[in-house]
């Protein structure tokens, strides 16, 4: 029987795969934007037309963003499309936790009761 060897994770799965601080704080965010705006479309039942219409952008775009490309799209404007789903975007910041240098990206997505509370 071969052993395995498990490396625990840091938290940042983009970190982990190699990627500087700086990209992989970007892309957490990102990433996190994009999940937001995929459930957005999926818990209002629509199809790719619908999304089209309420995005201004063509159907070969979003059918990039509901496959989870982030390439091409920036921070900005995913904010924008989330903003123009009629949802906010919220970005908190604050002073690191003691004994930290460098601060770190979180992300948290409202739950669906906490979004229809507004």
């Amino acid at each position: 029987m071969t052993r395995v060897t498990v490396t625990k994770g840091s938290g940042n799965v983009f970190r982990d795969l190699g990627f500087s601080e700086e990209k992989s704080a970007e892309l957490i965010l990102k990433s996190s934007l994009l999940q937001a705006l995929q459930e957005t479309i999926k818990e209002r039942g629509w199809k790719q037309v619908e999304a089209v219409a309420q995005l201004g952008i063509d159907q070969a775009k979003v059918s990039k963003l509901l496959a989870g490309q982030m390439a091409g799209f920036s921070i900005e404007r995913l904010v924008h499309f989330l903003s123009l789903l009629g949802q906010d975007v919220q970005v908190t910041v604050r002073k690191a936790s003691c004994g930290r240098r460098r601060g770190t990206v979180r992300v948290r997505i409202a739950r669906k009761l906490d979004r229809v509370r507004g």
